[in-house]
């Protein structure tokens, strides 16, 4: 189990129920993971957190809408989105 830092986004493509494909981000190495992978690490134990607009920390969770897993952070209550806010990934 980890803690990694969020640094960038990869936008949707066709999938009409997400909006992000995957996040991305920068240690030794860069790395990407598609949101099923960085679910499935998240609910194994890891930890991912990323920057907010108001520039705190803030970790990303997984939720459930409608029986459909997806991510967000803690502090996403209000517009923008946190995880859209990141650069795109390369």
């Amino acid at each position: 189990m980890g803690t990694f830092r969020v640094n960038c986004h990869k936008p949707d493509n066709d999938d009409p129920d997400r909006r992000i494909q995957g996040l991305g981000g920068k240690g030794s190495t860069q790395w990407y993971r598609t949101i099923d992978q960085l679910i499935s690490l998240i609910e194994g134990g890891d930890k991912f957190w990323t920057v907010d607009t108001q520039g705190n920390s803030v970790w990303i969770e997984v939720h459930v809408r409608k029986g459909r897993k997806y991510l967000k952070t803690e502090s996403n209550g209000i517009e923008p989105n946190n995880l859209l806010a990141r650069p795109v990934c390369p």
